[in-house]
């Protein structure tokens, strides 16, 4: 099979499409061929070696085949295996079971995978299981929004925001705005944020000791997360919530130590701790009944996913890059 590998930490020029052994499914497992998987920010860490992506494999990269996402057919199963037949349409995130998607087959835990719904074709579904989970974890598991509450939402242009974006108006946020960079905001306004603005109006609105209307916020997620704690606590009302996804080590650190200890007024400071395929089942329905739509920049084979990690890296992808191997 044709896999898209690499060794050593660095930037994209480190990925080589080989020819690999076709695995074979161990007990307890299915052997899957992906239909489709796609591109996330989580990979372009680990093919960089950042610190936090050096845990699992400090010298050398842990998963030399990337690729979480997967949407795909099982093709054999492992001794033990009941729930998963051979002809069943699967999808899943895989960032806790071995990743390995940049690739024709991939051998994976029976438990790690769940049933693609009905309708939902796979390129579609390739793009839904780490974004689309980061943005449910976040909004409902997390924050636990409500209808009527305001939301911001910062890095809305990005896999996980352009689903965070449409969720929070699915839930009935009464006011949901995004922040990234000017030619996302076209693209981000038509999923049905109320207002959008510039990645450099953003850090202005954070930096600003006051402004009309502030505290502004009930909810506020941010997938690159760099402002000091006390900036999101003006943004945010009395029993707001604050849930950081990602950003600079410094800014995770520090809402870290607060250990989601509300302050005076109830306002709390969150990470979140993700769950692979947390949330999969409901974003499913969703996204079959088309209350949700995953955002597809581009869709590249193997031989394009060097280029759609280096559009990530520079923040240049709207929605999800898609890969068909």
């Amino acid at each position: 099979m044709r896999a898209l590998r690499y060794d050593r930490y660095g930037g994209p020029s480190r990925l080589r499409i080989v020819e690999a052994p076709i695995p074979v499914p161990a007990a307890g497992q299915v052997l899957v061929r992906v239909a489709a998987s796609s591109v996330n920010s989580w990979d372009w860490d680990l093919l960089r070696g950042t610190l936090l992506a050096r845990f699992g494999g400090p010298w050398r990269p842990e998963h030399p085949v990337l690729g979480a996402d997967v949407s795909g057919e099982v093709v054999a199963v492992g001794a033990g295996v009941a729930e998963f037949a051979v002809g069943d349409a699967v999808w899943a995130d895989l960032s806790d079971a071995g990743w390995g998607c940049f690739a024709e087959f991939v051998a994976a835990d029976a438990a790690a995978l769940r049933r693609r719904p009905a309708g939902v074709d796979p390129v579609t579904a390739a793009a839904v299981p780490q974004a689309g989970g980061l943005a449910w974890q976040a909004l409902v598991g997390v924050a636990g929004l409500a209808a009527g509450e305001h939301v911001l939402v910062v890095g809305a242009g990005g896999g996980a925001g352009t689903f965070a974006v449409q969720l929070a108006r699915h839930l009935g946020a009464g006011e949901v705005v995004g922040v990234d960079r000017a030619e996302k905001l076209g693209p981000v306004r038509e999923l049905g944020a109320t207002e959008m603005i510039t990645a450099d109006a953003g850090a202005a609105l954070f930096a600003a000791r006051s402004a009309p209307g502030s505290p502004r916020f009930d909810v506020i997620v941010d997938l690159v997360a760099r402002h000091p704690l006390a900036a999101y606590r003006r943004l945010l009302r009395p029993g707001g919530r604050l849930v950081v996804v990602g950003g600079s080590l410094r800014t995770i650190a520090a809402v870290a130590a607060t250990q989601g200890r509300p302050d005076g007024d109830g306002r709390e400071l969150r990470l979140l701790a993700a769950q692979p395929n947390g949330g999969l089942d409901e974003l499913g329905g969703l996204v079959a009944s088309a209350a949700l739509t995953p955002v597809v920049d581009a869709v590249v084979g193997l031989e394009g996913v060097a280029g759609a990690l280096a559009r990530i890296g520079a923040g240049a992808v709207v929605g999800k890059v898609v890969v068909v191997p």
